[in-house]
């Protein structure tokens, strides 16, 4: 009995495509001003040219690429302005959601941030950029569920893809290391004050060292 050969649905193969295009961003495969070609990507990929169409448009949409011209699409320069929007808004909800996370953790919570810890440790021990910017990004993300709050979720899930590429410049990896270290026990010792300080410091820290990594030295936050 012969097999048949499974056919990916076109949503998984768009999604596929976007999600190693948004990686190859975010670890800087693909750097500022390189061009994303349609037909190129397509024979990558070994897919049609829907889908790549399609993943192109939800990254213009998520703010990595933009269209130069109708027919030139390309890896979007990060700005100072686009840099201080973000943190902004970071600023704004992950100080929210730290002082929420020490409320609402539950043992099990902070068993799997302690876990991520140990990981970015080894990490950075071995200074791998592309793991120490994943677990990361797991780790915030794992604070800003444990805040238990959807809508703070929903409003930070636009920008985490821009966050990750934005600090993934960030090469600081030991004090990185230090810095979540000392917020996670701020949200262990279950003192929101405390939690939100740490996460405030955290966020404006990171800001800095992303400006002179991007932009150099001279560049005023």
């Amino acid at each position: 009995m012969s097999s048949m050969t499974k056919i990916e649905p076109l949503g998984a193969v768009r999604e596929r495509v976007l999600a190693n295009l948004r990686q190859e961003i975010i670890a800087g495969r693909l750097g500022p001003g390189d061009r994303l070609v349609e037909r190129e990507l397509a024979e990558r990929f070994g897919v049609s040219r829907v889908p790549v169409r399609e993943a192109i448009r939800a990254l213009v949409a998520e703010g990595f690429v933009h269209f130069e011209t109708p027919r030139r699409t390309v890896v979007r320069p990060l700005t100072p302005n686009d840099v201080r929007e973000l943190f902004e808004l970071r600023e704004a909800l992950e100080v929210s959601a730290a002082g929420l996370a020490a409320s609402r953790a539950t043992p099990e919570d902070l068993a799997g941030v302690e876990e991520l810890l140990d990981r970015a440790a080894a990490a950075t021990e071995a200074g791998d950029a592309e793991v120490i910017t994943d677990v990361n990004s797991r780790l915030h993300d794992s604070i800003v569920t444990m805040a238990g709050n959807t809508l703070l979720t929903a409003a930070l899930e636009p920008v985490a893809g821009r966050l990750r590429w934005m600090t993934r410049r960030n090469e600081e990896w030991p004090q990185l290391l230090v810095e979540h270290r000392e917020l996670y026990e701020a949200i262990a010792s279950g003192d929101p004050d405390r939690a939100r300080a740490h996460a405030l410091a955290h966020v404006r820290t990171n800001y800095r060292s992303t400006v002179r990594h991007l932009f150099g030295n001279d560049a005023q936050p």
